[in-house]
C-alpha cells in the first residue's frame, strides 16, 4: 500500500509513521518541521519531505502577539495554504490514500483523489464550528476578549470534511460534535490515539503524607485551568499541591490573579524534558485535565502508564482510555462542582486511589498503544482503497462512529 502523511506541524503524524512501519508500511510524510528537529523519529530519511520556511519561523518567534491580530492571521495562514500546496505539487507518483491534518489537506486531498487516491481528513479536536463555539462561551466567562477562529479557517476546515473521503477522529466527543454539526456519520471514523509505554513507566512512588495534583497542558481557557484553580481551592488536605506542566501564559495568570480565580501554592513549571516529566507523574497522586474542548488528550494515557490516576473530562477523551469510577473519573466538561466532589474523594480515599493508579497502569497496558493505532488506521486505509472503484461509503467496524 502507498501512503503519504501531511502536517503543517508535527502532532501525531509521526507516531502514526513508525506505527505503520511496525505493520510493514512505508508512508511518505509532509512535514513543515525542520528537518533538525526530526533526528531521532526512526523513520528513513528519503521519506521524510520538509517545508519548514513559514512555519518554522512562526513558532521560533517568542512573541507573536506583538504583531498584532491581523499579521499572525495571514502568517498562519500563509504557512498553512502554501504548505499545503507544496504537498500538492510534490505527491508521490504511487499514491493510495493521503492522510492530511486538518486545516492544511485541502488541495492536497483534492490533488490526490485527482490521480485516484482516496484522502483521509485527520481531525484532532471537536469540528471546527463547535469549537469555535465553545472557546467563545469560555472567554466570555472568563472576561476575556476572544476574536473567534478566523473564518477563513472555518471555510477552509468544513471544505475539508466535505472533500475527504473520510474524516479521522480520536473520540467519542468528536464523533458527536461532528454529528450535531450535520457530517455523515458514515465519513466520520474514530481512531484511538495511542501512548509510548517504553517511554512512560513508573519511575518512584507519591508520598503517602501528601496529596499532590499535577495538571500537563498548556495553561489556557481550552484546558479548563481556571475549573481545576478553583475547585483546588476548596480542596481540604493538610499537605496539597497543584502543579502546571507546560506552556504558560502569563496574561492568563495575571488576569486570573486579578480576578481572584487563583491559589497561591499554584506551582507553574513551563515545560519538563520528558525525563523530569515522567518523575513528575510518577510522584504525583492525580492527574487532572480538565478541558473544554479537545480530541483526545494523550498525557492521561501518559499519566495512567506512570501508575497515576486521571481526573478527565467528557471532552478530553478520557471515555477511550478508562472507566469513571474504575481506573480514574471522567466528570462533565465545564462542571466545577463535580471537579470539586472527585478531587476531594481522591484526597480522602487514599487506598481506593492508589488501587486506581494499579488499575489504569493495567488499562493502558491493555490498550495496545500505537502499534494499535496503527492496526485500526491501516485497515480503514485499505477499506478506502479497495472500495476506490465502487461508490459506496466506507464503515469501519469496532472503532467506527
Amino acid at each position: 500500500m502507498n501512503l503519504a502523511l501531511t502536517a503543517n506541524g508535527k502532532f501525531y503524524t509521526f507516531d502514526l509513521a513508525r506505527a505503520l512501519q511496525a505493520q510493514g508500511v512505508q508512508a511518505e510524510v509532509f512535514t513543515s518541521y525542520p528537518r533538525f528537529k526530526l533526528r531521532g523519529e526512526e523513520l528513513p530519511a528519503e521519506r521524510i519531505h520538509t517545508f519548514p520556511w513559514l512555519h518554522a519561523p512562526y513558532m521560533a518567534l517568542r512573541r507573536r502577539d506583538m504583531l498584532g491580530l491581523r499579521a499572525v492571521r495571514r502568517w498562519e495562514w500563509e504557512a498553512k495554504t502554501r504548505f499545503d500546496r507544496h504537498v500538492a505539487r510534490n505527491l508521490p507518483q504511487l499514491l493510495d490514500v493521503l492522510v492530511g491534518m486538518s486545516g492544511s489537506s485541502l488541495e492536497s486531498g483534492r490533488a490526490a483523489q485527482a490521480r485516484g487516491a482516496r484522502y483521509v481528513c485527520d481531525r484532532a479536536s471537536a469540528h471546527i464550528r463547535t469549537q469555535d463555539r465553545i472557546l467563545r462561551e469560555e472567554f466570555e466567562r472568563w472576561g476575556l476578549r476572544f476574536d473567534g477562529i478566523d473564518p477563513r479557517v472555518i471555510e477552509r476546515e468544513e471544505a475539508e470534511y466535505a472533500q475527504a473521503d473520510a474524516v479521522a477522529v480520536p473520540s467519542g466527543f468528536v464523533v458527536r460534535s461532528f454529528a450535531e454539526q450535520g457530517v455523515p456519520a458514515h465519513k466520520v471514523h474514530r481512531l484511538r490515539l495511542g501512548v509510548d509505554l517504553s517511554r512512560y513507566r513508573a519511575t518512584a512512588a507519591p508520598d503517602p503524607e501528601r496529596f499532590d495534583v499535577l495538571c500537563v497542558a498548556a495553561f489556557s481557557l481550552q484546558k479548563g485551568v481556571p475549573y481545576l484553580i478553583e475547585s483546588y481551592k476548596k480542596l481540604q488536605h493538610p499537605a496539597k499541591s497543584l502543579s502546571f506542566a507546560g506552556a504558560i501564559d502569563p496574561a492568563l495568570v495575571d488576569h486570573l490573579k486579578r480576578r481572584g480565580t487563583w491559589a497561591d501554592d499554584a506551582q507553574l513549571l513551563g515545560h519538563l524534558p520528558l525525563p523530569r516529566l515522567v518523575d513528575r507523574m510518577s510522584r504525583s497522586h492525580l492527574l487532572v485535565l480538565p478541558s473544554v474542548q479537545e480530541g483526545l488528550a494523550m498525557v492521561q494515557a501518559q499519566a495512567m502508564a506512570c501508575g497515576c490516576p486521571v481526573i478527565g473530562t467528557t471532552h478530553s477523551g478520557a471515555e477511550e482510555l478508562f472507566d469513571d469510577g474504575v481506573e480514574g473519573f471522567i466528570v462533565p466538561a465545564r462542571d466545577g462542582d463535580a471537579l470539586t466532589e472527585r478531587l476531594q474523594w481522591m484526597a480522602d480515599h487514599p487506598e481506593e486511589r492508589a488501587a486506581m493508579g494499579r488499575l489504569a497502569l493495567e488499562r493502558v497496558r491493555s490498550l495496545g498503544g500505537w502499534r494499535e493505532y496503527g492496526a485500526q488506521a491501516l485497515a480503514l486505509y485499505r477499506r478506502l482503497a479497495a472500495s476506490r472503484s465502487t461508490a459506496a461509503p466506507v464503515g469501519a467496524p469496532g472503532l467506527a462512529a
